[in-house]
């Protein structure tokens, strides 16, 4: 692992230019690095570790809103920014032609009507339960190989295609008269694991099926990767974290022996038109809570951007109805359905959503759970603290010492847990460390315990069972564990 006051020489146009960065010096530099090194002392809570956010911590709420405040620190003025981007976020678009020209331009193929729904109440989506239940926080992405596009300014790029007639995702609804793609189905097996003490756990191994074709049949080498909606809390602290720290952690040929291999994701930005560290997505596909933003309008609602302005979404051009459907692009958008200025409310609402306080931090299970989880090797990939950068023009994210624990980079999850399909440089095995604050008011928040990037684990348990590839002996050792061990392991990520 390379020191954190090095930035890589191939890395340099990686920098973030998308932020208004302050240079730390080399002393402020060697300081951070000092503080952000993980503990060895068990015994009692660290200084700060209560506040995951830093200044930007909100207070642990006990209701369904606990995902839904603004940062700690916004003011006055900036937090009326908060609530408008707020009521853009909550916004439930309509199809064209509409009188209501604000809402205008749903579609015409889409997953939600609004980023609420599929971010209920700012937390994790769910795959459908059932026959009743619906896929609305969850969506599948498609491709097909792609043998010989290359994108050169990227190393080790995977190239990949839309599917010819599906697009890039499936859309399971459609607006009046636009015939939906498909619907999405999910089965499971059950798979029993022992652990030690004489317990068992389950896993449900799913399967995912594509039924009701709205325009014929798949590509035969379609690749598809389902997804759950992930919750929102701390992005634009996540956003904040100096890309040479991040890239400072990555060690892709294992020259420390430890087993693990973590790879920094880089992407092409639409913005700044030059390749940046992907940081946002299950694949970390995307370098920015704006960019990010702007490819969720297009590809889950339909609405389209100035970064990407086509009215009809995702719709291909073997979707020839779905084209020629009426579009909400106008003048007073800026030729697009959602304006400039709406894209970045909503920016500003996602990257403010405050995280909540920890819970529980002096508990003397809680310290015995940090303790196995550091003794386990999980900081490996799971980075407890952080320090982000020296911001002018942003003072929630500014200089805050956060603990989110991810490394914020790709790594090799075992085939249990693969895809099998590539996303930039992103093998379909590699997934980007999620990060964890919050995790534990999953069930308060969105009324489920379900996690990974297809919901298919529900527990903790489950979700630490599943980790294959480079966390193999990591999940070994919790199959292993003393039973109050692997408790104190579950308190402490619950008390995150």
């Amino acid at each position: 692992m390379a020191s954190l006051l090095a930035f890589p020489a191939w890395a340099e146009p990686l920098r973030d230019v998308h932020l208004p960065v302050i240079a730390r010096t080399e002393d402020e530099a060697a300081r951070i690095a000092r503080i952000v090194k993980p503990t060895n002392d068990f015994g009692k809570a660290e200084k700060f570790e209560g506040n995951p956010a830093g200044a930007a911590t909100v207070r642990a709420r006990t209701d369904a809103n606990a995902f839904s405040q603004a940062s700690g620190n916004i003011t006055f003025e900036r937090e009326l920014d908060f609530k408008v981007g707020n009521g853009l976020f909550r916004k439930l678009w309509v199809s064209s032609p509409s009188s209501t020209l604000a809402s205008d331009g749903l579609g015409p193929l889409y997953n939600a009507r609004s980023c609420q729904r599929c971010h209920l109440k700012d937390g994790r989506g769910h795959p459908p339960e059932g026959a009743e239940d619906s896929a609305t926080s969850m969506l599948i992405r498609l491709s097909i190989p792609d043998e010989t596009a290359r994108m050169e300014e990227i190393e080790g790029y995977l190239a990949s295609l839309p599917e010819p007639t599906y697009g890039g995702q499936m859309q399971d609804f459609g607006v009046a008269g636009i015939a939906a793609e498909a619907l999405i189905k999910v089965t499971y097996a059950e798979t029993e694991i022992p652990l030690s003490g004489g317990e068992v756990a389950h896993l449900r191994v799913p399967e995912y099926t594509l039924e009701n074709l709205g325009y014929g049949p798949l590509h035969p080498q379609t690749m598809i990767s389902p997804r759950v909606a992930p919750q929102m809390i701390g992005l634009g602290l996540l956003d904040a974290i100096p890309a040479a720290d991040i890239l400072a952690r990555a060690d892709p040929d294992d020259a420390d022996g430890d087993g693990i291999s973590g790879r920094a994701q880089i992407v092409w930005s639409m913005v700044h038109d030059q390749p940046m560290l992907g940081r946002f997505g299950m694949k970390a596909g995307q370098p920015s809570v704006l960019e990010q933003s702007a490819a969720a309008f297009r590809g889950d609602i339909g609405i389209s951007t100035t970064l990407l302005p086509q009215g009809y979404g995702d719709c291909t051009a073997a979707q020839a109805g779905c084209r020629a459907a009426p579009d909400g692009n106008t003048d007073d958008h800026d030729g697009a359905e959602i304006s400039d200025v709406g894209l970045d409310l909503v920016t500003f609402y996602s990257s403010n959503l405050g995280v909540p306080a920890r819970r529980d931090v002096d508990d003397p299970q809680v310290l015995r759970g940090k303790e196995v989880f550091y003794g386990t090797g999980c900081t490996s990939c799971h980075t407890p603290k952080h320090v982000t950068h020296r911001l002018d023009g942003n003072p929630e994210q500014s200089f805050q010492l956060i603990w989110p624990y991810t490394d914020m980079l790709l790594h090799d999850m075992g085939q249990g847990l693969s895809d099998n399909r590539p996303e930039a440089r992103a093998s379909g095995q590699e997934w980007r460390t999620p990060p964890l604050w919050g995790i534990g008011l999953t069930q308060q928040v969105s009324g489920h315990t379900y996690f990974l990037h297809d919901g298919r684990a529900r527990s903790l348990l489950e979700a630490l069972l599943w980790h294959g590839g480079e966390a193999e002996a990591q999940k070994q050792q919790v199959i292993d564990m003393p039973p109050a061990d692997r408790a104190a392991l579950i308190r402490f990520l619950e008390s995150l």
